[in-house]
C-alpha cells in the first residue's frame, strides 16, 4: 500500500512537471504574440525567451524530483539507481545551461550590481 502511494506521488510529480512546461509554453506564447501584435518585438522575444527557459527549469525540477522518489523508494537496485544518476546528471547540464542562457552568468556567480 505504502509502495502504490509513492509511486503515484512521483506519477504526479512527474505529471505536474509536464503540465508546468506545457502551460508555462502556452501561456508564454500567448504573451508573445500579444507584444508582437502591439509592435513591441524589441521586448517580445527576450521575454518569450525568458518565460520558456524558467517554465523548462521549473518542470526539469519537478521531473527529477518525480524520478527520484520512483527510483529510490520503489526497486533501489544498482541498475535502476544507475539510470537515475545519468537521467540527474542529463537534467542537471540542462538546468545549468539554462541558467546560463538566461542569465548570462554562472549559477555560482553572484549576480551583477548595477
Amino acid at each position: 500500500m505504502v509502495k502504490q502511494l509513492i509511486e503515484a506521488a512521483g506519477t504526479l510529480l512527474d505529471l505536474f512537471g509536464v503540465l508546468v512546461i506545457v502551460a508555462g509554453t502556452i501561456i508564454a506564447s500567448v504573451a508573445f504574440c500579444g507584444r508582437a501584435i502591439r509592435r513591441q518585438a524589441g521586448i517580445a522575444y527576450p521575454a518569450y525567451r525568458q518565460a520558456v527557459g524558467r517554465t523548462t527549469l521549473l518542470g526539469l525540477e519537478l521531473l527529477v524530483a518525480g524520478d527520484i522518489i520512483k527510483t529510490v523508494a520503489i526497486s533501489p537496485t544498482f541498475q535502476t539507481v544507475g539510470v537515475l544518476a545519468a537521467v540527474v546528471l542529463v537534467r542537471t547540464f540542462l538546468s545549468v545551461s539554462l541558467q546560463v542562457e538566461l542569465d548570462g552568468r554562472w549559477p555560482w556567480h553572484g549576480r551583477l550590481r548595477g
